[in-house]
């Protein structure tokens, strides 16, 4: 799931063909072909199955299902259940719960069907081929359904809902109808169910990468304000649905025949699993994943569980032979989107200022034939995400750009792009990145001040529709995706100096290129008359953000940077900075 952005275009940043040339770093090569000759992707697949079989809202039976398999595999693949531990056990797992401050809701069944002149109904929509047709927070109906009239509003403001006369109706919003998420339904709901006494509400809300003239039963899942008393409901629906009810409007009166079955669980608990392979030297500095369990669909985000559950199975078996010696902790975490990483980072202060790199997997194992997405590394917040030009480009999901001081230099963009791109070099996987967003488990880690960024797929036609179903998955980009995530985490966990140094290598390579590439680009919007100061100011600002970038990697090294180290960061420092100062001189003068 990705929360809502501000904007955006449909572009994607295809990843410059120089940076596939990189040499590795040294233990890269090694530690990559330990993880591919035990990461299954079968093994992901069939828990991305396991979780496709449910609508999992927190609280609910098929998230506690999921989060019960979950922990099950762990414990066979040898995390020991964190009470049980003996103070030698370096895997363990735990189940925290917490209790609900609201109910938990699943759905069971509904449809909608028109009733004819002669008391004959015409389905209009089911839940057995529309999972995501009931928002979140309906109500049952009475056993056997309702039959009321239907009416068609084009606001939802006071004057336009007392004119309809909307009590012991069913009203359909046919505007636009607010927010991408369903605002629009969520506000009827409140205006025509909550406050004027309707029996339910109807409304349309589909962005165009969608592509909904084309999956014309898709329905993006959304979700209306819990209300005990009213007990209505709120329907989101397909452009099908909507041209159907349209168009037996425009004949005549319409009655519907409308019944839902949920349920709500009360008190309710969200539960969270969190697993770790605790350091040898430093086991209080942390590399943290996170893999959000919630949502109805499979891509998002059953296949972020499934590439990061297989990743912490073949890490516990690299421990398990003394194959990985992790000097530093490595942890992970399935539960609720942004919630379960934020809880994470904020309940024990101590142990936050110990989690040194965050990484979100989310929609990892989308089939790009199908769905039509590529694979992404959304980097944490860099100057293409100030200045968007060029080969970067956000994604249809969308995004804006982000002061300029809210940039954060660091090496680790560069470096997990590197890992995907030893991971992809000879296999024919696509990796690209784009700019940062925003929405999902990155954004806990970059708020606590600590590096995140996100792997994931996007655009993606049945993004949060029933249409995200298994059908979707790619067996192949799931393992990809968890070999990137885990060779990544394993590399920085036991970072010695030679490691370390290839680290810096890598960032001021792509840094020189980075320059190289902004230079070029600065040079021909002057040939266009644009501002040379400004285009001096943007490779400036490149050139202090990757020196930063590589003065962060000082923390790579276990135990702490040594002398031949801080000597190749100060030197890779002094060429960025010479490479930046002589891009800058270059450009035309005022």
């Amino acid at each position: 799931m990705r929360f809502p952005a501000l904007g955006g275009a449909a572009a994607l940043l295809v990843v410059p063909h120089f940076l596939a040339a990189q040499p590795a770093a040294p233990t890269a090569p090694v530690r990559l072909e330990r993880v591919r000759s035990l990461y299954s992707a079968a093994r992901a697949y069939e828990t991305v199955a396991y979780l496709d079989r449910f609508v999992r809202w927190p609280g609910n039976a098929g998230f506690d299902s999921s989060i019960m398999h979950i922990a099950g595999q762990l414990a066979a693949a040898g995390y020991v259940e964190q009470s049980k531990a003996h103070p030698d056990d370096r895997l363990t797992y735990r189940i925290e719960r917490y209790p609900m401050a609201t109910p938990a809701w699943e759905p069971l069944d509904a449809s909608v069907s028109i009733i004819g002149p002669s008391g004959t109904r015409t389905l209009v929509y089911a839940f057995a081929t529309n999972r995501n047709m009931l928002a979140t927070n309906s109500f049952s109906t009475p056993g056997g359904g309702i039959g009321a009239e239907l009416v068609r509003v084009g606001a939802t403001d006071a004057t336009t809902l007392d004119a309809a006369r909307v009590r012991g109706k069913f009203v359909l919003l046919d505007a636009a109808p607010g927010a991408r998420r369903g605002g629009g339904l969520a506000q009827l709901f409140t205006e025509a169910v909550s406050k004027r006494g309707a029996l339910g509400v109807f409304a349309y809300s589909m962005p165009a990468y969608t592509q909904p003239a084309k999956n014309r039963t898709s329905i993006q899942f959304t979700g209306v304000p819990y209300d005990s008393l009213a007990r209505g409901f709120g329907m989101p629906l397909s452009f099908a649905a909507r041209e159907q009810l349209l168009a037996a409007l425009a004949a005549g009166p319409v009655r519907l025949h409308v019944e839902t079955r949920t349920r709500f669980t009360w008190p309710a608990t969200e539960l969270t699993v969190v697993a770790e392979i605790r350091g040898a030297r430093e086991p209080d500095v942390r590399f943290v994943y996170s893999a959000h369990v919630q949502e109805p669909g499979t891509n998002d985000n059953a296949t972020g569980v499934g590439s990061l559950l297989e990743a912490a199975r073949v890490a516990a078996a690299l421990v398990r032979t003394g194959k990985e010696d992790p000097a530093r902790t490595i942890t992970f975490l399935w539960g609720q989107e942004i919630r379960s990483t934020a809880r994470y980072l904020q309940q024990d202060s101590v142990r936050a200022r110990g989690v040194r790199w965050g990484m979100s997997l989310d929609m990892t194992g989308e089939d790009t034939k199908k769905t039509g997405g590529t694979f992404l590394i959304e980097k944490m917040p860099d100057p293409s995400a100030v200045w968007t030009r060029g080969d970067d480009h956000h994604t249809e999901w969308g995004g804006s750009a982000i002061p300029e001081q809210a940039v954060r230099p660091h090496y680790f963009n560069d470096f997990v792009l590197r890992r995907a791109l030893d991971e992809a070099q000879g296999t024919g996987w696509v990796v690209r990145t784009n700019p940062f967003e925003g929405g999902s488990d990155h954004t806990p880690f970059l708020q606590a001040n600590k590096p995140g960024l996100l792997l994931w797929h996007f655009t993606d036609q049945y993004y949060h529709t029933d249409g995200d179903r298994l059908a979707m998955v790619s067996a192949e980009e799931l393992r990809h995706s968890g070999i990137t995530a885990l060779t990544s985490g394993l590399m920085l966990a036991s970072a010695d100096g030679a490691t370390a140094r290839a680290i810096v290598g890598e960032v001021e390579r792509a840094a020189l290129d980075r320059i190289a590439v902004e230079r070029t680009i600065s040079a021909d919007s002057i040939s266009r008359g644009g501002n040379p100061a400004f285009e001096r100011h943007i490779l400036e600002a490149w050139g202090d953000y990757y020196r930063g970038a590589l003065a962060a990697a000082e923390e790579v090294e276990v135990g702490g940077s040594s002398a031949a180290t801080r000597a190749a960061i100060a030197d890779a420092q002094a060429r960025v900075a010479q490479a930046a100062a002589k891009a800058r001189t270059s450009l035309k003068p005022e």
